[in-house]
């Protein structure tokens, strides 16, 4: 069974930095793509970044690209976000998840949350002004 893992999250002030974690177990690390995704408050969850299995393929959402970088280390089988230059509306539950690289037939598959198979349990971001 996979299992996603996060860490990281905590409490940040305005143009701080903050790097998540994401550790996978009971798959093979190496065949997965993933992806992170925030959710705010009253708000829907949103695509915030994705790397592919190989992690020559990265993509990021407007609203943070230039400012949060994706890594992947599979010696240790965890994803990395890195997120840097913080601003208040990146507050937000971050979730990271994972699906088998061929299951994402198109490209923007990557970028919508139903595609994804795993899932984490969140960790909070807050970011204060």
């Amino acid at each position: 069974q996979v299992q996603l893992v996060e860490s990281g999250g905590g409490l940040m002030q305005a143009g701080g930095s903050l790097r998540l974690s994401c550790t996978v177990s009971g798959g093979t690390f190496s065949t997965y793509s993933m992806g992170w995704f925030r959710q705010a408050p009253g708000k829907e969850r949103e695509f915030v970044g994705h790397i592919n299995l190989g992690g020559g393929l990265t993509i990021y959402a407007r609203s943070v690209k230039g400012r949060f970088t994706i890594s992947r280390d599979n010696a240790k089988n965890t994803w990395y976000l890195q997120m840097n230059s913080l601003k208040p509306e990146d507050t937000a539950v971050y979730y990271c998840a994972a699906v088998r690289e061929y299951l994402l037939a198109r490209y923007n598959d990557r970028l919508v949350a139903g595609s994804y198979d795993y899932w984490g349990q969140g960790t909070q971001v807050t970011v204060s002004s």
